[in-house]
Formats: C-alpha cells, sequence, structure tokens
C-alpha cells in the first residue's frame, strides 16, 4: 500500500472512529432519559456495541501507527441536537434508525473500496452489529416483540392443511401439461396447414405430402422442445440470478432491503406501521428475507419455475404427436379421400385438444373444442386455397 492510500485509508478510518463515538454517546444519552427498565437497556446495549466498534477503529488505527483521533462531538451525541429535542425521543429513534441504514451502506462501500483485510474483517464485524441496531431500534419504535418461532411454525402448518383441503378433489395442472397442450396445437395446427396447403397444389400426392408433412414433424418438434428449454432455462437463470443479488443486497446492507420491502407493502394498501410489522417478522429468518424481496421482483418462486428438460421434453413429444396425426392417412389413402380423411381426423384432434385444455381452465370442454375445431376449420380451408393457387403457378 503507497503512501497516498495509506493515509486514505487512516482518514477514513478516523471518520468510522467518530461516527461510533457520537453514536455511543447519542445511545447513552437516550438511554438515561429513558423510564422504562426494557426499553432502557436495549438502548445501553446499543451504546456499548458503539463504543465497542470504535475500539475496534482505534486499534486499527494503532496497528496502522496512526494516532486515535480527539472525540470532536459532545457528551451528548445527536440527542442534544435542536430537531431531536424539538422531535422528542420518537423522532430521535426513528432519526437514528435512517443513520444505522446509511452507515450500513457506507460501511458495505467501504469494504470495495479497503485494501486492508484486516480493516475489511472489522467492517464486516461492524455491519452486522448495525444491522442489529436497525432491528431493535424499529423495536423500539413501534413497541412490537418478534414472532415466537413455535407461531410461525403453527401458521405454516395451518396454511398447509388449509390449502390441502381447498386442493381436495380439484385437478391441478402439472407444470409439464401447459407445454404438452401447447405443442400438441402447435404441431396440429402447423403440419395439418402443411398438409393442406400440400394437397391443394398435388392434388393429394401422398409422397409429396408424406416428405413434407414428416420434415415439418421433426422440424416442429425440434423448434419446439429446444424453444421450450431455452425459454425455461434463461427464465430460472434470471431467476437466480436476481436472488443472488437480493441476497447479496441483505448481506451488505438489510436495513435497505427491509425498508424496500416495507414500501413495496405500503404501496399495496398496508399502514407504514403494518408494513414495518411484516418486514420485522419476516427478517428473523434472512433467508426468508431474500426470498420475499425476489417474489416481489420476479413476482414468482422457485417452486413456480418449470424444469428445462421437463418442459423440452413435454414439449417435442407432444408437438410430433400432433404433428403426425393429419399426415397419418396418407399413409394409406392418396389423392382426394387422403385429403378428406386427413382433414377430419384434424378437426376431430382439434376439438379434442381444446377439450382437453378444460382440464387446467374454467371453461367449458365443448366451448373449448368448439373454438379450437373452428380455429383449425379456417387454418385447413385457407392453406388449402393457398395451395391450390400456387399448384396453378
Amino acid at each position: 500500500m503507497n503512501s497516498r492510500d495509506h493515509q486514505k485509508l487512516v482518514e477514513a478510518i478516523s471518520a468510522n472512529w467518530q461516527a461510533e463515538m457520537r453514536g455511543y454517546h447519542t445511545y447513552d444519552t437516550l438511554a438515561q432519559k429513558e423510564h422504562d427498565p426494557q426499553r432502557r437497556r436495549t438502548l445501553r446495549t446499543l451504546a456499548r456495541d458503539e463504543k465497542h466498534h470504535a475500539e475496534l477503529w482505534g486499534s486499527r488505527l494503532t496497528a496502522l501507527g496512526a494516532s486515535i483521533p480527539r472525540y470532536d462531538g459532545t457528551d451528548r451525541g445527536d440527542a442534544g441536537s435542536l430537531p431531536n429535542r424539538i422531535g422528542g425521543p420518537g423522532l430521535a429513534l426513528r432519526r437514528l434508525e435512517i443513520e444505522e441504514s446509511r452507515d450500513i451502506a457506507r460501511y458495505a462501500k467501504q469494504i470495495e473500496e479497503f485494501g486492508d483485510p484486516d480493516s475489511v474483517a472489522v467492517l464486516k464485524e461492524v455491519i452486522a452489529d448495525e444491522a442489529d441496531h436497525h432491528l431493535a431500534l424499529g423495536g423500539l419504535i413501534r413497541n412490537h416483540l418478534p414472532a415466537r418461532a413455535e407461531e410461525n411454525h403453527a401458521a405454516q402448518q395451518a396454511l398447509d392443511e388449509l390449502v390441502a383441503a381447498r386442493e381436495k378433489g380439484q385437478p391441478r395442472a402439472a407444470s409439464w401439461i401447459g407445454d404438452a397442450i401447447y405443442g400438441v396445437n402447435d404441431g396440429l395446427g402447423a403440419i395439418f396447414g402443411i398438409v393442406s396447403g400440400v394437397s391443394g397444389a398435388t392434388l393429394g400426392n401422398s409422397h409429396f405430402v408424406l416428405i413434407a408433412g414428416l420434415a415439418g414433424m421433426i422440424a416442429s418438434a425440434l423448434s419446439m422442445g429446444s424453444g421450450a428449454y431455452l425459454a425455461t432455462k434463461s427464465e430460472r437463470e434470471i431467476y437466480e440470478a436476481e436472488f443472488a443479488r437480493e441476497r447479496e443486497a441483505v448481506e451488505y446492507n438489510e436495513a435497505e432491503a427491509r425498508e424496500l420491502l416495507s414500501l413495496t407493502y405500503q404501496v399495496r394498501g398496508l399502514s407504514s406501521d403494518d408494513a414495518d410489522r411484516i418486514v420485522t417478522r419476516i427478517a428473523e429468518n434472512k433467508e426468508q428475507l431474500v426470498q420475499a424481496l425476489a417474489r416481489e421482483r420476479l413476482h414468482t418462486t422457485e417452486e413456480g419455475l418449470a424444469e428445462p428438460w421437463v418442459s423440452a421434453t413435454s414439449g417435442a413429444v407432444s408437438t410430433a404427436v400432433g404433428a403426425f396425426i393429419p399426415i397419418v392417412p396418407f399413409f394409406f389413402m392418396a389423392g382426394i379421400p387422403a385429403i378428406v380423411v386427413a382433414a377430419i381426423v384434424s378437426l376431430i384432434a382439434h376439438f379434442a385438444v381444446g377439450a382437453a385444455k378444460s382440464l387446467i381452465t374454467i371453461r367449458s370442454w365443448w366451448s373449448s373444442g368448439l373454438e379450437m375445431t373452428a380455429i383449425g376449420a379456417i387454418e385447413g380451408a385457407v392453406t388449402y386455397a393457398i395451395g391450390m393457387a400456387l399448384g396453378k403457378i
């Protein structure tokens, strides 16, 4: 480390020492004015922590060959400032809560700037304590206690039982069913269009229809499978990347993460007190806090993500199955009869696929089936007409 970097490090640590000493005097003053024994003990604990942090920074200054600075504040810290005297203890605690959040952000930035491993180790210890301070101040401001673990367990158990009771006897769509239905529909519609068009151009020549149909079936299946795989994999990778970012944000600045989640709930209609209370309980478990933040940002959970290979397999196989249906008659027939049979079989398949959608939707089976049949009929008629026109060119 050169002399310039050394000087910058000493100046930053000296500023940290001053901030922690000011925090010590602030909490100590508020503790002396507090009448409630439990709240007074909490404030004294915060004061001791701030003094310990100052001692850690003082030790680093000594190790770096610098002298410990002289405290430049008052013996009442920020508790003696005019805004805090006018606003009273409640406003003073709220200001301190905000300051703790800013301190965490400042220290997190210093982790990236400091080139001294021992100073970084102190930063990480201080950040962890400051996050606890932010939580403690939130409790003092809102006068609530964190939920007990057994209460959370009981609530989760009750939720699981209620969800199980509601879903009993109700069909649920597996993650691959949507891909399968879409694949069958895509393969059936695309290849029915190809078969109709080639039939119109060749008057049902089975040789050309089979070549075009089988080639289209393979291409459609591979395209659908690879597309489903890449889309699902990308969605999962995006989720994992965002989840990692949220975890890092919570690790370095939990206070800011809690504030973000609280504001999100307030935008949805909760009061600030209710939102803060909910976030405080969520934040008892850091992993739970990360999951809540990721859920709000991405509007999904890891459980809601499909598996890439499952989506790829169901998409490819279902597309191939749907695509194979319109070309089956041409293995045994040719000419107009083959075209008529292929059209009938394809329209029946369209109706069946549409009716199958009713298993996972709220629409009636006949309504969904007729809709698919109408779409298939229009598609077949249009492509057949285009094929006939092209065949005459």
